[in-house]
């Protein structure tokens, strides 16, 4: 499929913005291309319900590329914690492939919307509020990791996000430092998108989806551009992450938050 060259800036502007993200908050981008991606989908003519579950699953598919690139530059500096990694995957991959693969496909593009929007309000509510953790508070045990791990794909794989919004605030609630849970968080990020996109191959398999260049829910089209713009910003992000004090930038990012939400709950109910 070719597309139009206005298509294409959007696409590559936002590829750019969510990697750079994806480095700096370890987020994965997601909370930021689902909005805009049901807004392109449903411009293009698709269903408002297919657009969402297809904006959906081809975020998560970014994050494929996003979390390798936004990892290598944590590892070199030391920041990923791989120990908290290992305990975390196996629920996690468990948890994907139960949200992409069954409920995904059960629910609804409106209900999705509407769980998108709420869960990204929260989100944002946290980011504002900052909390800190009581001092002894620490990680749980391996059963308790690959329970937190199961919550962690699970709850990423219905709202397209790269799982950081709950792996960060339960990674700093056990008093493991921002900077290593963001690091730990991009890693994180893989198996999440991994175990969560062939969910959605499998389960969107039986979908005609009108869209050109698209495969089930999947948008490949749009996912290669948004993808190639994202690796290259999200080195850059990660440098960030380390140079600067992000408390300020979260506030500013959790109102843009609201906002998306707001739009999301919009697509809900009209």
């Amino acid at each position: 499929m070719i597309l139009e060259w206005q298509l294409v800036a959007e696409l590559l502007l936002l590829g750019c913005f969510s990697g750079f993200l994806a480095g700096l908050l370890g987020i994965g981008g997601g909370m930021l291309l689902v909005p805009f991606m049901t807004f392109i989908l449903s411009r293009s003519g698709v269903d408002s319900a297919l657009a969402v579950k297809m904006a959906i699953a081809t975020s998560m598919a970014t994050i494929l590329f996003t979390s390798i690139s936004s990892v290598r530059a944590h590892h070199r500096r030391g920041a990923v914690r791989w120990d908290i990694v290992r305990t975390l995957a196996p629920g996690i991959v468990a948890g994907g492939l139960l949200a992409g693969a069954g409920v995904f496909a059960l629910l609804k593009g409106t209900v999705l919307a509407l769980v998108f929007a709420l869960f990204v309000g929260f989100s944002a509510t946290q980011m504002l509020l900052d909390k800190k953790p009581k001092p002894t508070r620490q990680l749980p045990g391996t059963p308790g990791r690959l329970a937190a791990g199961g919550v962690i794909g699970f709850v990423s794989g219905l709202v397209g996000a790269g799982g950081g919004f709950v792996s960060v605030p339960f990674m700093t609630w056990c008093n493991v430092s921002m900077h290593n849970a963001v690091a730990t968080s991009a890693a994180l990020g893989f198996p999440i998108a991994l175990a969560n996109t062939v969910g959605y191959v499998v389960g969107g398999r039986s979908i005609v989806n009108p869209m050109p260049g698209a495969f089930g829910y999947l948008w490949v089209a749009g996912l290669l551009v948004i993808a190639a713009a994202s690796v290259l910003l999200a080195p850059l992000g990660a440098r960030a992450a380390h140079a600067m004090n992000v408390r300020q930038l979260k506030r500013v990012f959790a109102l843009l938050l609201y906002g998306l939400a707001a739009y999301m709950l919009y697509k809900a109910f009209w």
